[in-house]
């Protein structure tokens, strides 16, 4: 098998005789779409890039001087009546901000404006254009030559659409993939006011209201808050991880999955593949997670967490760290395998995270990927969600980052050999293995206002490897007897000892 791992090129896909799973019918229902505007939120590495370059490559006559006609001869799309019609008969805008990822404004300004630069460059035939007007091509090459002023670029999204409907009489499709990365980093960097200041001026001009445009497809992780980017795009349709349309082309379906194992000639792994990478609910759909499909069937079998190890998780490590007392319980309560019931709001205020806001918290887990909603329904207050960790590979995650919470200066082995001494009884050295972490590791800083919620933190990392161990049940804050316990891991063989 050639698989397509860390390939997005929808033409290096096809040209290069991957393997590949046909989503074009997603090419259909983009086209039979009523909304102008579509927002598509999935997790990353969930074939947004890979599908928004099949877009285009359907779309346009051509992508960088080469002609689209043949690719999609043999697939779905290819049976189906809006083929001849539409494809490559439509001028495609497509542009990505997945690298912009800067620690300060001018830094992201400036590889925004590289990107616009090199999309205008793409369709440098513009400046000779015999139909296009005088002023709308000196401003067109005074982009192209980074001469424009911050308006000037605010505005170049409809620029290019102007000078593109002028010159073909046919308005372009628009494709933007991770538009959420620069406001991520603003979040994260100290610019955020800025960075969304300037997409709201930038996608409010090129899709608000555009005479001169067909559609437009955004992909990215998160919906950024209506009032902060959105405003003012009435026509604007979001698909989230709590709606069913599009989500089987994003990850596998069980179908997928298994003709991949067959073609591998790994059969007999679905049970192992299931537990590790399904479980992803998308409204009424379940999906797997590609990219570990993919690596796993590379690695020819082995069980490891490929998505996870992607991204260095320090937001969902940061967040975590400085939950409150009652979102620690609450994770407990998951990390055994059970599902809570929070509110989701789909629309992302990333000032509330700072607030530690409990329903922008358990958002952000749930639109990452991190967890999945089992079920929902809509309430005047958001969609209200029965939350869960979807499968082995996020549960490991999970498990290894609160174990991080007090061991990292220590390593795993002192941890294992630490833990080891609570479960066998052995109390004075368990007593003096824990008065050395408490004082080499935290301070009353840490603590702070509630020390009872940093100590039953402190407690979860401690058990934070048992929590998925069929050997014991973790229980906090129960009432026994005439009184209520703080902690307790109950063995479920009964030769075996339980601790309270």
């Amino acid at each position: 098998m050639k698989l397509p791992i860390g390939q997005s090129d929808f033409r290096n896909i096809i040209d290069g005789n991957f393997n590949f799973v046909d989503k074009t019918l997603f090419i259909k229902e983009v086209i039979e779409e009523a909304p102008t505007v579509i927002l598509i939120t999935r997790p990353r590495r969930f074939g947004k890039t890979l599908n928004l370059s099949m877009l285009q490559y359907f779309f346009a006559p051509e992508v960088r001087g080469i002609p689209t006609k043949g690719l999609f001869d043999g697939l779905k799309i290819s049976q189906e009546t809006v083929y001849e019609e539409y494809q490559g008969q439509v001028p495609v805008i497509s542009l990505s901000f997945k690298d912009v990822k800067d620690n300060n404004f001018e830094k992201a300004y400036d590889k925004i404006y590289e990107i616009i630069v090199d999309l205008y460059q793409n369709f440098s035939y513009l400046q000779k254009s015999d139909v296009l007007l005088e002023e709308l091509k000196l401003l067109y090459v005074r982009i192209l030559r980074r001469e424009a002023n911050p308006a000037q670029l605010e505005n170049s999204l409809k620029t290019l659409t102007e000078c593109l409907f002028d010159h073909h009489k046919t308005p372009p499709l628009i494709l933007i993939d991770e538009y959420d990365t620069p406001i991520h980093g603003g979040y994260l960097n100290g610019f955020y006011d800025e960075i969304v200041s300037f997409f709201r001026n930038f996608l409010s001009a090129g899709l608000k209201d555009n005479p001169c445009l067909y559609k437009a497809v955004l992909t990215g992780i998160l919906r950024v808050s209506r009032e902060s980017l959105f405003s003012g795009l009435n026509h604007l349709k979001v698909y989230s991880v709590l709606n069913s349309q599009y989500s089987s082309y994003f990850g596998f379906m069980e179908s997928e999955v298994e003709g991949l194992l067959n073609q591998a000639q790994m059969t007999e792994k679905v049970t192992d593949v299931k537990d590790w990478y399904n479980g992803y609910h998308m409204s009424d759909v379940t999906v797997y997670n590609p990219w570990s499909i993919l690596n796993f069937i590379q690695e020819r079998g082995i069980l490891q967490p490929y998505w996870v190890n992607t991204s260095d998780n320090e937001l969902i490590k940061t967040l975590l760290s400085r939950s409150s007392f009652s979102f620690k319980d609450d994770f407990e309560e998951l990390l055994q395998g059970k599902g809570i019931e929070k509110l989701i709001d789909e629309n992302m205020v990333f000032s509330d995270l700072k607030r530690n806001n409990p329903t922008s918290t358990w958002s952000l887990f749930l639109m990452t990927g991190y967890l999945t909603a089992l079920d929902h329904h809509h309430t005047p207050r958001g969609s209200l969600c029965k939350l869960s960790i979807p499968n082995k590979e996020i549960s490991f995650l999970l498990q290894r980052i609160i174990e991080g919470w007090f061991v990292q200066d220590y390593g795993l082995e002192w941890y294992e050999q630490f833990l080891n001494s609570l479960l066998r009884g052995e109390m004075e050295k368990f007593s003096a293995g824990l008065k050395e972490l408490i004082d080499h590791t935290v301070s009353v800083h840490d603590t702070g206002r509630s020390p009872e919620a940093f100590y039953h933190g402190l407690m979860i990392g401690l058990t934070a490897s048992l929590h998925a161990s069929p050997l014991y049940e973790i229980r906090s804050n129960r009432e026994s007897g005439s009184g209520r316990y703080d902690y307790a891991i109950i063995a479920r063989e009964p030769q075996t000892l339980s601790i309270l």
